[in-house]
């Protein structure tokens, strides 16, 4: 292994070596097993005698913190002293003020019981095998290059990408229209750094996604919540300067509910008039359980104010960090600037490895079996809220995604709180409606079930509704004391 040694002056040079790897073994830099470089290969490196090195590493081995393994070399042991490293001391560097009110996802220290998270597909129906062979046959040298190529993605995937949402959202699309990127949440920062400028208005549905909202904020942009009905956003409330309005209209992340047809054409004349542009989330659209499927506003759109933003995140891996965004030809090149100097190349085996994916028909095949998957557990989740928790809840209507989501009778944001302590106690995780508004929001519950095994989801739903239960025995039994 390399190891870096900072030698001063020519005095002690053996005391130096010694305190320098003695720190990095005790701090546990340097792990237990490690094997130190040959005292001539670090002799030479650090421009001394070998001597020198092995003075050094005679007072480590003097300590217990060294070996010497006969024809092997000198192998860290370290001992009950081992502790971590001191904390850094330094002045307090000024930053942006935004990034305090971020709070960073913190890993679960257990996976729940019954999970009912949203977002998550289920990755026990990766089709693995498939993937293993489609990346193999990237990674060898004749497929791979040394040089950077086109910040707008592998051109094989770009045909894919476009032939694939031509035939299954009826998107009108040519190749040098999609650029692809590292997931949705790259495509919302490439065009936000395109399009706005410090004040810029940006309208937001609310509730709504908070990544979007966060990453708006943090161009300093003046972010406006636009409220959601029946139909979808409330076009009518639209400030009349927005740059920029982000829409999730085939599912509207979260409540459920489609955009109808009356507003989406209101949307396009509105932003017709007011020179804006749309950015249409066209999230778990691949999963659609019933209904005539609708037309996508970039379909419809016929001045270019649209931006189609499409992730494969939930139809195979949130890992892969594979999404992409169509562009309006006025907004190709200044996007694929933003690209190249966000991020230039990436993932080019993982690219061209979904560009032979789709076109084999793997991606479509493995979207079916999961949508037949996916719909199974909506039916069971949707009816059995609507028959046993009817008392408590008021389920929302929905015929796509990966969530169902219901409202709290009670508007006491206390109560969905108690709600989820209780069910966490059980082993039930599930995400809170009032985290997805902005300002005075509706309690409720975010129910996910692509990472719920089919056959758990009927047990999780029972221990649910005995959350219900024991909060209104509580209640009961407070009024009787009374």
């Amino acid at each position: 292994m390399d190891l870096f040694i900072r030698l001063e002056g020519r005095r002690d040079l053996a005391r130096q070596i010694y305190q320098q790897i003695r720190r990095a073994i005790v701090e546990g830099t340097l792990a237990r097993g490690t094997r130190l470089p040959a005292t001539r290969e670090l002799a030479t490196r650090v421009s001394v005698s070998r001597n020198t090195v092995s003075v050094a590493y005679e007072w480590l081995v003097a300590e217990g913190l060294l070996s010497g393994r006969q024809g092997a070399g000198s192998f860290v042991e370290g001992n009950a002293i081992a502790r971590g490293p001191e904390p850094r001391a330094g002045a307090a560097i000024r930053h942006r003020t935004i990034w305090n009110r971020f709070t960073l996802p913190a890993p679960r220290a257990t996976s729940p019981r019954f999970d009912f998270g949203v977002g998550m597909p289920d990755g026990a129906l990766f089709p693995y095998a498939d993937w293993r062979r489609a990346m193999s046959r990237q990674i060898r040298a004749s497929r791979l290059t040394s040089q950077y190529a086109d910040p707008a993605g592998h051109r094989g995937l770009r045909e894919s990408i476009a032939r694939h949402v031509a035939v299954s959202r009826g998107v009108r699309v040519e190749p040098d229209d999609v650029i692809v990127t590292n997931g949705a949440q790259q495509a919302f920062d490439l065009i936000a750094r395109v399009l706005l400028g410090r004040g810029s208005t940006v309208a937001l549905e609310n509730p709504g996604y908070p990544m979007v909202r966060i990453l708006m904020e943090s161009m300093e942009a003046n972010v406006v919540s636009i409220p959601v009905d029946d139909e979808g956003l409330v076009v009518d409330a639209l400030p009349k300067n927005a740059a920029l309005v982000y829409v999730t209209p085939s599912h509207q992340f979260p409540m459920g509910m489609p955009m109808s047809n009356e507003r989406r054409i209101a949307l396009l004349h509105w932003a017709e008039r007011r020179n804006s542009v749309i950015i249409e989330d066209d999230y778990d659209s691949e999963f659609r359980f019933g209904g005539r499927p609708l037309e996508t506003l970039q379909a419809a759109d016929r001045n270019g104010r649209v931006i189609y933003v499409g992730s494969f995140s939930k139809s195979l891996l949130p890992a892969l960090r594979l999404g992409f965004l169509i562009a309006p030809p006025s907004l190709r090149n200044p996007l694929r600037a933003a690209a190249h100097a966000a991020n230039w190349f990436a993932q080019w085996p993982a690219q061209a490895a979904l560009a032979s994916y789709i076109d084999e028909g793997h991606l479509a095949r493995h979207i079916r079996k999961m949508r037949r998957v996916y719909s199974e557990r909506h039916a069971i989740i949707s009816t059995t809220l609507q028959k046993d928790f009817a008392r408590w809840l008021v389920t929302i209507p929905a015929v796509t995604g990966m969530h169902l989501t219901a409202t709290l009778r009670s508007r006491r944001r206390q109560h969905e709180r108690d709600l989820a302590a209780r069910a966490a106690t059980r082993g039930i995780a599930f995400d809170l409606l009032s985290t997805y508004w902005t300002g005075r929001s509706r309690p409720g519950l975010v129910l996910g079930y692509g990472s719920i095994a089919t056959g758990d989801i009927a047990e999780g739903l029972r221990s649910l509704r005995e959350c219900f239960d024991e909060r209104q025995g509580l209640k009961a039994r407070r009024i009787n004391e009374v």
